[in-house]
């Protein structure tokens, strides 16, 4: 199986990967590592029908669009003489060996359909419903996040969770490639979520929330409810380039930029939604009439802040910087 390959880059998770899972008896198929066979659902083995070319890729310039895709759960499958059962488990709660999956993959369709970003806070999983939220712990250094899995993988009975690079840079796994981890399912994610309620899930982890209220939240409100702080920030999102800024909550920030154009305000927007809130401010200039400030926040720690601002900085703005509001 591991064709010796487990050096190094083999923590990317170069095995299987995506799959073909549209169509109502369609087998699953994995991007797999060469060489590798995959079985059907019939039990014959075939060679990787994606070998070389991948599952289909986003050929657009600009960002990823985040979310979209459909809910999946699928049926039982096989992948190297392994056979899964996708299903639905409220309760799963389980430890085991998490890798991660990068630049290989970045840009192509997820198992549900939507785009693979390796900068964005998501995860595989090969049997739970997709999309959904999951509590990751790094048992090795205790650091937490939740992450969407919007794919399906590690395709290995030694792995328990595939994480997206930037997923395992935050948890701390990246560059150990492997590590013990707890996982825990939430509950379903919102179906066409852009970022901001994935950031305000991690926000509420931050700020102590168990995964019991986390879980109620979600059962309570499916992906219609938010919460009061959730609220605040989207009505300063919906600025409709005019109106006047809403009184800011207590927090870090990540002062962006300001933009006259409101175009540009719509592109910065995208790029960063993956980041964490953003929060646009209308500004009166003598110079330039309206300007729109563009930050991230409220976020409740310096090291969440300083977590933001290499991926603004990442992200092209590298100006970017941390500042304190008080109430």
């Amino acid at each position: 199986m591991r064709i010796g390959m487990m050096r190094d880059h083999f923590r990317q998770s170069i095995w299987g990967r995506n799959k073909a899972v549209f169509g109502a008896n369609a087998a699953i198929l994995a991007v797999v590592s060469a060489g590798l066979l995959v079985s059907a659902c019939s039990g014959s083995k075939v060679s990787d029908p994606f070998a070389g070319k991948g599952s289909p890729k986003y050929t657009k310039s600009g960002p990823l669009p985040k979310g979209g895709g459909r809910y999946h759960i699928g049926k039982p499958y096989q992948v190297a003489g392994r056979t899964y059962y996708p299903k639905a488990e409220p309760g799963y709660d389980r430890t085991g060996i998490a890798s991660w999956y990068g630049p290989r993959f970045h840009r192509r369709m997820t198992a549900n359909g939507e785009w693979y970003d390796m900068e964005y806070r998501s995860a595989a999983h090969a049997t739970l419903p997709i999309p959904s939220y999951a509590k990751v712990t790094n048992l090795e250094n205790g650091r937490e996040l939740i992450v969407r899995i919007n794919d399906r993988g590690p395709f290995s009975s030694k792995r328990i969770i595939d994480l997206s690079k930037r997923s395992a840079e935050i948890l701390g796994t990246k560059t150990k490639g492997l590590a013990r981890v707890r996982v825990q399912y939430l509950g379903r994610a919102p179906l066409n979520d852009q970022g901001s309620h994935l950031a305000s899930m991690n926000t509420q982890l931050q700020r102590g929330a168990t995964t019991r209220q986390m879980i109620a939240y979600l059962n309570q409100g499916k992906e219609h409810r938010r919460s009061p702080a959730q609220s605040v920030v989207t009505a300063r999102n919906e600025w409709g380039g005019q109106g006047d800024a809403l009184s800011a909550p207590e927090g870090y920030f990540i002062q962006v930029a300001a933009y006259s154009d409101v175009n540009n305000v719509r592109i910065a927007k995208e790029r960063l939604s993956g980041v964490g809130p953003v929060v646009v401010t209308p500004a009166s200039s003598a110079a330039y009439g309206t300007v729109y400030r563009v930050k991230i926040g409220p976020l409740p720690t310096q090291q969440d802040a300083d977590v933001a601002l290499r991926d603004v900085v990442s992200a092209g703005h590298s100006d970017a910087r941390v500042v304190y509001a008080a109430k």
